[in-house]
């Protein structure tokens, strides 16, 4: 039996770019322009996990590097050579191409699109409650609490 309220199918590319190009506060939003995410998880009713279809143009990030302790991430590039950047230092990516991060690793990560051409990738990851972010690069922390992102500054103080 079908839900009504969602679609059964979508062309992801044909559904709207979130209109909040970041969650971060700033001074940090504004090192994201250049990314476009369309949701595509929540079109359907999903509340375990989310998938994004996402674009990077030239000289765009994904994300500040992170790590995440409750929740874990995965990408699949669909086009483009995004540079995945983690602990272990820079690889560049090809359409076909995926890496995932485990929930708790520690292992800081994020894509960055060093080429000329646009970079499009599907990233997936779960909801687990009372996740903790943390930016090893960056004066900066996040905690979800009842499903909101809150960020902070390393010694607690809020943004």
């Amino acid at each position: 039996m079908s839900d009504f309220n969602y679609p059964i199918a979508i062309t992801a590319s044909e559904v709207a770019p979130r209109a909040k190009k970041s969650i971060y506060p700033e001074p940090f939003a504004s090192r994201m322009e250049g990314k476009e995410k369309r949701i595509l998880g929540d079109l359907f009713g999903v509340k375990n996990f989310g998938v994004n279809l996402t674009r990077l143009k030239p000289s765009a990030s994904s994300a500040l590097r992170h790590a995440h302790t409750t929740q874990d991430e995965f990408i699949y590039v669909l086009q483009g050579c995004p540079t995945l950047i983690t602990d272990e230092g820079e690889q560049q990516l090809v359409p076909g191409m995926c890496a995932g991060f485990r929930a708790g690793s520690g292992n800081a990560h994020c894509l960055v699109n060093y080429t000329n051409e646009e970079v499009v990738y599907l990233e997936i990851g779960d909801r687990t409650p009372g996740d903790v972010v943390t930016y090893p690069d960056e004066d900066l922390q996040a905690m979800l609490v009842d499903g909101k992102w809150q960020f902070t500054h390393k010694d607690g103080q809020p943004y």
